[in-house]
């Protein structure tokens, strides 16, 4: 599957709009941006395998190890990559589902669940 950068877009921001009511709030103090797949200085400093693809990525500091007294340099990010997610999708349906899936992993990531929770919820 291979869809133009505005078209992917289009889905992620539809995706976004349809995530559990729980999780909304938070996505409004996140950026979520698309880009085309992780680089491989980054992959290399996250100790990323290689053989395995990188789907989307929470880059800040977890709501649950912020402090007061410090302040936010830039907003938390999660990034989206569009190629791995569309390499490994048949269909939009399944496009949407590993979309979502991968945008409340990262968002979990910035919330501070952890992975049993997300299990529970059906995010694994």
């Amino acid at each position: 599957m291979k869809l133009a950068r505005e078209e992917f877009e289009a889905i992620v921001r539809r995706v976004l709009r349809q995530i559990p009511e729980e999780f909304q709030p938070f996505l409004k103090e996140v950026s979520v941006v698309v880009q085309n797949r992780a680089t491989k200085k980054l992959l290399k400093e996250l100790d990323f395998p290689a053989d395995e693809d990188l789907l989307g990525l929470f880059d800040g500091t977890p709501r649950t190890e912020r402090s007061v007294t410090e302040s936010i340099h830039y907003p938390d990010t999660i990034f989206v990559y569009q190629q791995p997610l569309e390499e490994m999708c048949e269909s939009l349906e399944e496009l949407e589902e590993e979309i979502e899936i991968t945008v409340v992993h990262e968002l979990a990531h910035y919330m501070g669940i952890e992975e049993d929770r997300l299990e529970e919820l059906g995010y694994d």
